[in-house]
């Protein structure tokens, strides 16, 4: 990934808090198809250190587990809070003109080893694990023993689990930090005044990590 110095975000603990916030990631693998790509929840785990592994599911169905190249190394992408940044928003524009539009995001990257899981039990507390989680907070959680045993084994035995050990991590947190500190503030401003979803995520991010360029 293409990180310029004023975007990088190489801290662990901070890398491992996105990932866990953002939950919901991109395995990339290479196949001797090429590239495949599909889309996963996937669990954070501490061990083993120093960078921790991932955890998730796949269907069985799903030919991605069965392609995966020897020695290529997979990658996931997790993409977190982005929006489009609006060049009316810089003073620069009334000073110069000389602005464009861009966009504001936060990734991360990780890549590492992959293995995958074909136990019962072991998938069975995976998606125990990944519930719970999701779950937690609502007036009347649903857990996995919630459902009929017989119904949770014919879905267990639909899927195949995946670790990705991880070796290397990869943070890019494009908050306008390339701009000077007038336009990093008109972003705020645009983006207090848009006030959506996207808008507001982004703002959050900027007011805890975005530094403007000296």
């Amino acid at each position: 990934m293409y990180v310029p110095a004023h975007f990088k975000e190489d801290r662990v603990p901070v890398l491992h808090d996105a990932i866990q916030r953002i939950g919901f990631g991109t395995l990339v693998t290479s196949g001797s198809d090429g590239l495949e790509a599909n889309h996963f929840p996937m669990l954070f785990e501490p061990e083993p250190g120093p960078l921790g592994a991932l955890r998730g599911h796949m269907a069985r169905a799903n030919p991605q587990w069965r392609r995966i190249q020897p020695g290529a190394q997979p990658l996931a992408i997790f993409l977190g809070p982005n929006t489009y940044i609006s060049p009316s928003w810089y003073p620069t524009k009334q000073q110069t003109g000389e602005v464009v539009p861009t966009w504001n995001y936060l990734t991360v990257h990780a890549y590492g080893e992959l293995s995958f899981i074909h136990d019962a039990a072991e998938l069975r507390d995976h998606v125990g694990k990944l519930t719970d989680i999701h779950e937690a907070g609502r007036p009347m959680p649903w857990a996995v023993s919630d459902a009929p045993d017989d119904y949770l084994k014919d879905m267990i035995r639909a899927i195949v689990g995946f670790k990705l050990v991880i070796t290397r991590l990869e943070g890019k947190w494009k908050m306008s930090q390339n701009r000077p500190a007038q336009d990093m503030a008109g972003v705020r401003e645009g983006l207090r005044r848009e006030d959506g979803v996207d808008q507001r995520a982004v703002l959050d991010v900027m007011d805890k990590s975005g530094k403007p360029s000296t």
